[in-house]
């Protein structure tokens, strides 16, 4: 999940001083039609709503689309998977069959009755290289799979439709964690006639970008905001909520005072993490805030194909180099855990057993000489342009750095070009957060680490007795079996061989305005995570 946009109210902000500017709001905060809309904002602006291209970008994806099975925050880090748009399933004695009993009666928001074709058209869209998808690793375990994805097939030969209702799926073989694969939000259920009218508007035109959820895509006007409206017709009962808005500001700043004049009712503050002081220490907001842990890892990687990176005591070295403590007080306020593996705390399979990573740049410019650069090298750490936080997160980087004699240099791209080169396995080194999609360790190894993913990400691991064993893994019915296996796989990756830097997970604190009830964090901590939708309302 990466942080982005540009600039927003800067006419106004260069116009007004910034008191006025905040009167303003506070005297009309409540705008007619927002009365019982819930306001957030947002300085990360989506580059689209095709739930299939993006890893990142959720906000309107969980309101507007629905999956087949979906998963429910039971507690802090916890989840229950529950029926979605398939009401019942049974699973055969092999685990390699599923078979889905679909909702009947459910409409999309073009009035078309969801079929079993939406699920074919769906699963088959993602999986044919032209729609060049993102999330193609949570149905790849299905049977034909890896033949549409590198252009042999046109169909999907593990997915049969039996009936208009119900639809069989065949595994190559046995995926524990298939059902809550398919609970992930890329893997929505869109509607295949208006979605291939749609053409490469869907995602980007709300009229074009159909769903059965309980929102319907209303309104997005680019750096300024996006919105969704009520779907009264939604099969599950209409959502108490007119709508939700998502309004985009990117000045922290302004962020925190249109908050307080009452022009947003949830201040996220993972997005604006030099906020989080402000809030926490303020008695008059010690009753407002919402705190939850967010299921990710933040790191930074780098190419192993790129000099000299390829080597593991480089490797190492930068994995001492970086004050991971110091990074989290100055980013984070200091609240969080540091990580010393990829899997991050409350996790299934999370191995709190992992030797530390300890903190010692004598040691790293030692190992740094000992591979022959006794006097450093230069590097270049990349990211996509406008994005605050990982800007402050590489700026940390590169003074650090210097103090083993690399001299880094920030290129900030184009989010085009840089998801361009991370996919040709080009680009150099970059900083990132995964947060769990599913709760389960192939979700971070398996993305990460397996073959074919490795290269897509710009790792470029070379070990491939461990990659192809990360790719088995998927196929371990035994549970202690399979957790020991990933937790073994997790020590080799980045412990032994420093495949990447593992920095910290945060605690996910959000302030909540007069105007709210019923808000609480997802399971996973994301900042746009269906769940905290659910039983939410604006006081009457």
């Amino acid at each position: 999940m990466l942080r982005r946009i540009a600039v927003f109210f800067v006419a106004v902000m260069l116009a007004l001083p910034i008191c006025a500017f905040v009167e303003e709001f506070a005297e009309a905060a409540i705008a007619p039609g927002y009365e019982n809309v819930l306001r957030f904002a947002t300085n990360d602006e989506p580059n689209t709503n095709d739930p299939q291209k993006t890893t990142e970008y959720y906000a309107v994806n969980f309101q507007v689309f629905d999956r087949l099975v979906e998963a429910v925050t039971t507690g802090q880090g916890q989840s229950d998977l529950v029926p979605g748009l398939a009401e019942s399933w049974e699973i055969s004695p092999d685990g390699l069959t599923y078979t889905f009993h679909l909702r009947k009666g459910v409409k999309f928001h073009n009035g078309a009755e969801f079929k079993a074709k939406d699920v074919k058209y769906t699963f088959e869209r993602m999986l044919l290289p032209e729609t060049e998808a993102k999330n193609q690793d949570f149905i790849d375990p299905i049977k034909g799979a890896a033949e549409m994805m590198d252009g042999s097939a046109k169909e999907l030969s593990g997915l049969e439709i039996v009936d208009d209702y119900t639809i069989k799926v065949t595994l190559k073989e046995p995926f524990g964690p298939f059902l809550a694969s398919l609970a992930t939000p890329g893997v929505a259920i869109l509607n295949k006639e208006s979605t291939e009218e749609a053409g490469t508007d869907f995602g980007l035109v709300p009229e074009k970008t159909i769903g059965t959820g309980a929102y319907i895509f209303d309104k997005w006007v680019l750096h300024d905001e996006f919105k969704v409206r009520r779907n009264d017709n939604y099969w599950r009962g209409a959502p108490e909520l007119d709508g939700i808005s998502w309004k985009v500001v990117m000045d922290a700043d302004t962020m925190r005072m249109m908050f307080e004049a009452g022009e947003i009712d949830v201040f996220d503050t993972d997005l604006v993490p030099s906020q989080i002081s402000y809030f926490t220490k303020s008695e008059k907001y010690a009753d407002k805030l919402v705190v939850g842990n967010r299921m990710g890892t933040y790191y930074f990687t780098f190419n192993h194909d790129i000099k000299p990176f390829g080597d593991v005591r480089v490797r190492k070295a930068f994995q001492m180099a970086v004050d991971r403590k110091g990074m989290l007080d100055a980013l984070f306020d200091g609240r969080g855990e540091l990580v010393h593996g990829i899997l991050p705390p409350g996790l299934y399979g999370y191995n709190k057993a992992l030797p530390e990573i300890p903190y010692d740049p004598a040691k790293a410019k030692a190992l740094l000489a000992e591979a022959g650069y006794p006097d450093g090298f230069e590097m270049t750490l990349t990211q996509i342009a406008d994005n605050p936080s990982t800007l402050a997160r590489g700026e940390l980087f590169q003074a650090m750095m210097a103090e083993i004699g690399v001299k880094v240099t920030i290129d900030q791209m184009d989010e085009a070009a840089w998801y361009a080169v991370r996919a040709d396995g080009k680009l150099p080194a970059y900083s990132g957060v995964w947060s769990a999609d599913f709760n389960d360790p192939d979700n971070f190894l398996y993305t990460f680490f397996a073959p074919g993913n490795t290269v897509r990400r710009s790792f470029n691991f070379k070990n491939d007795a461990l990659s192809n064993r990360v790719a088995a893994a998927r196929a371990i019915v035994d549970p202690a079996s399979r957790v020991k296996e990933y937790q073994d796989l997790e020590r080799a990756i980045i412990q032994d061989e420093a495949a990447w830097i593992p920095l910290f997970t945060t605690q996910h604190i959000f302030v909540v305005g007069d105007r709210v009830e019923g808000f609480k964090v997802s399971w996973n901590g994301w900042s746009d995570g269906w769940h905290y939708y659910e039983g939410l309302r604006i006081k009457k």
